[in-house]
């Protein structure tokens, strides 16, 4: 039989031990959102839109099964200061995936090399890409194009998470994308790695 000083202290010692679990598995789940999406609070010194210019689901409950929804349009200064309008890029390809992002997004920049790679596949079949970032300062904005090796038009109003394409298309977290076809429809929507590899390979055979 153990001496009575380590009888009592063993439940305290199974206590101990059950509060480490649980801190350790909500640290856990918490790492796993964060690197799951960018969401509005995670940018610095984002600012949050007003009561007003809120988000909205524009989409639509249909654009969620990507059911040939008509896109917003979208027209915003591009890096070289010219204006860039999506629906003149849409009608002059097959397919423009619409992507948005930011530099300061860590999961935005991981799944950058699979959009990269997207592009280098599709673009001689048809794809377009056009790159909406939620940047605020533009020197952060073009060094990331650079960086990542972003080789399709972008846009930006600066503007973070105040910027027209969040309340558009009701943007809650990046990395998120739309994919458009010729007719104006969005036919994908938040398709990421291998997903937007076999969507865009069943659209341009």
């Amino acid at each position: 039989m153990a001496p009575p000083s380590y009888q009592s202290s063993l439940p305290t010692t199974i206590f101990i031990m059950m509060i480490k679990k649980s801190i350790l598995a909500l640290w856990a789940t918490s790492a796993l959102l964060v690197l799951a999406s960018c969401a509005k609070k995670a940018q610095p010194n984002a600012t949050q839109p007003q009561a007003a210019e809120q988000p909205t689901d524009t989409l639509g409950a249909e654009s969620q099964a990507a059911n040939s929804t008509p896109y917003p349009d979208l027209e915003m200064p591009g890096i070289n200061g010219q204006m860039v309008r999506l629906s003149d890029i849409v009608s002059r390809n097959k397919l423009t995936l619409v992507d948005f992002w930011a530099s300061w997004c860590g999961p935005c920049r991981a799944e950058m090399p699979h959009v990269v790679q997207a592009y280098k596949d599709f673009h001689a079949k048809g794809l377009e890409i056009v790159g909406v970032s939620l940047d605020q300062r533009k020197a952060d904005w073009t060094a990331a194009v650079e960086e990542l090796h972003m080789a399709w038009p972008q846009m930006s109003d600066l503007k973070g998470w105040n910027s027209k394409a969040v309340a558009l298309y009701g943007i809650q977290g990046i990395p998120f994308s739309v994919l458009i076809n010729q007719q104006g429809e969005i036919v994908g929507q938040d398709l990421r790695g291998d997903a937007l590899h076999q969507r865009l390979g069943e659209l341009l055979k």
